[in-house]
Parts: structure tokens; C-alpha cells; sequence
């Protein structure tokens, strides 16, 4: 055989069947990227399954033609079918090589979450409930008055601090046992009636003193507007909150048991010492020595952390 001419370039026609072929192949990418959707697994032999059909090599009439020119017409044709064959090829490859840039990705579709509307002070209850709960035993939750929550804290807090009692406005229910005393030639406290108050000093002993510093920090704006609503300004009440500790921590605890005087149904001190205190410190020093010095510790603490 007679070495033949380098291949000529392809022709018009050829080149309109490359970019037929090209075409066919960015649908078949196309589709096979939205079918993704349905099926996340990412089909790895993709590109070595494509197989571009070979280019059938074209019948020629060689009738007439002498066997040199035959011949030659002959490699001529298969040397354009492999020459229409690498160009196909070659475009198949740069569409596959390039599909992921032949699908625009779909833009992110922006979720506006609107923020909680901020708490009320009369919807307020749940809330506080709620966050002690996460602190206390039910038993110790119990213990709370479960309406006006925060305004009856505020308002308590107040009169503590000016040494009264807010009884319309205590923050938890009263003890379901009676005040008791033993009456002999001396009248003195039952020592069991400090226990109706134990419950309640271990309650807020075991509140550790972070948690009660977020207790206070969380619901600071509505214990704020609590605050203004008796007539103050809001910002005070840090320092109206210390002033009651300081007057509870500033009473006194017993070492022996203290004598009273049974006045009517009531009773009061024997000695004026004790009798001259104000009216929270005489009711705090009904809980008993045990009970007031596990509430004065965690008092102390509680004072050191709010000054920081």
C-alpha cells in the first residue's frame, strides 16, 4: 500500500455532526444533573460508560476506478471517519469535563424567622415558673405564689427593705402550720415551729448562687417595670434589693431560746432588744437559729455576687 497524505480538515458537514453529537450530550449531562435530586448518589462511572459510537465509515463507489485510485479513496474516507471520530470525541469530553458549569445552581431560598416577641410582665407567670422549675424540686415550686409573680417579689423586696412585711404581697404561700409556743412559767417558741420554715430555707440554700443571679438577670426588665409601676425609678431597684439584704443579714440570731409575752392571741418579745427590731427582723428570727444561718450564707454570697 502507497503511504497516503495527511488526513485533510474535517468539512462543513462534519463539523455540524460534532455539534449535533456535542448537544446530545449537554441534554443527556443536564438531565442526568436534575435526576440528582431524586438520587444524591453521584453515579461515578459516568463518564467511562459514555461511549461515542464509531462513525461508520462511508460506502464509495469505486466502480471505474483503477485499484491504486480505489484504494487511495478508500483510506482517504476511513481517515475522515477517524478524524470525524476524534473531533466528536474530544467535544464529548470537554461537555463532560465542563457540566457542572452547564446548570446554574438554585438560589438559596432566604427563611426570615421572626424574632420572639419580647415577654410581658402579665403574661410573665409560665416563664418564671418554668425557669425555677428547671432549679428546684416540685415540692420547693410549690412553695411559690403562682400568680404576679415578679411584681409580689418586687413589692416584698420593697417593704423588706424598709423593715415591713407586704403580707397581701408575699412571693410564696404561708406555712400550713400555725406559729406555736410553750406556755409555762416562761413563754418560749415551740422549737417545732421552726420547722414549718425549714422547707423553705432549704429551698433557697440549695439554690446555688449563679443560678439565682440568673433567675434575677433574665427577668431584669420586667422586674424593672414592675418597679416603675409603684411609682420608682426602675433603675433603683439593684440598690432597694441589697438594702433588704442587708436587713435581713443585720438580724441577729439567738443563741438561747428567747422568752415572749403573750399579748391577747398574739405574742411578743420579753426583751426590748429583741422586741425593738423591725418587723421582717422579728419574722425572720421566727424560722429559727438553723434555718437563718443556712439563709444568711447564701445571703452573703448573693450579696458579694450582685456588688460585682
Amino acid at each position: 500500500m502507497s503511504e497516503h497524505s495527511s488526513p485533510s480538515k474535517p468539512s462543513q458537514s462534519q463539523m455540524l455532526l460534532a455539534a449535533i453529537a456535542a448537544m446530545a450530550l449537554i441534554v443527556v449531562a443536564v438531565f442526568v444533573l436534575s435526576m440528582k435530586k431524586d438520587n444524591p448518589k453521584e453515579n461515578k462511572k459516568f463518564e467511562q460508560d459514555v461511549v461515542v459510537p464509531a462513525a461508520q465509515v462511508p460506502q464509495l463507489n469505486t466502480a471505474g476506478l483503477k485499484p491504486e485510485q480505489a484504494e487511495s479513496s478508500a483510506e482517504q474516507a476511513v481517515n475522515a471517519s477517524n478524524s470525524e471520530n476524534t473531533a466528536s470525541q474530544q467535544q464529548a469530553n470537554t461537555t463532560i469535563n465542563t457540566q457542572p458549569s452547564l446548570v446554574q445552581p438554585e438560589p438559596v431560598a432566604k427563611v426570615n424567622i421572626a424574632a420572639p416577641a419580647p415577654l410581658k410582665l402579665d403574661d410573665s407567670d409560665n416563664a418564671v415558673r418554668n425557669r425555677i422549675a428547671e432549679y428546684m424540686a416540685e415540692k420547693s415550686v410549690e412553695l411559690f405564689v403562682s400568680d404576679d409573680m415578679i411584681r409580689r417579689m418586687v413589692v416584698f423586696v420593697d417593704n423588706t427593705a424598709k423593715g415591713t412585711i407586704a403580707k397581701k404581697h408575699m412571693p410564696v404561700n404561708r406555712p400550713a402550720e400555725a406559729f406555736m409556743a410553750l406556755e409555762d412559767d416562761i413563754i418560749v417558741t415551740d422549737p417545732n415551729s421552726y420547722e414549718r420554715y425549714t422547707p423553705y430555707a432549704t429551698m433557697f440554700a440549695n439554690l446555688s448562687t449563679a443560678q439565682i443571679v440568673r433567675l434575677y438577670q433574665q427577668f431584669q426588665p420586667l422586674i424593672v417595670e414592675a418597679y416603675e409601676e409603684i411609682g420608682y425609678e426602675g433603675d433603683e431597684f439593684n440598690g432597694v434589693l441589697v438594702q433588704a439584704i442587708e436587713e435581713l443579714l443585720d438580724t441577729p440570731v439567738p443563741e438561747t431560746t428567747l422568752p415572749l409575752i403573750k399579748n391577747s392571741v398574739t405574742y411578743r418579745y420579753a426583751y426590748p432588744e429583741w422586741e425593738q427590731l423591725s418587723d421582717v427582723q422579728k419574722q425572720f428570727l421566727r424560722m429559727g437559729p438553723n434555718n437563718m444561718k443556712k439563709v444568711k450564707q447564701r445571703l452573703v454570697t448573693l450579696q458579694k455576687q450582685l456588688a460585682e
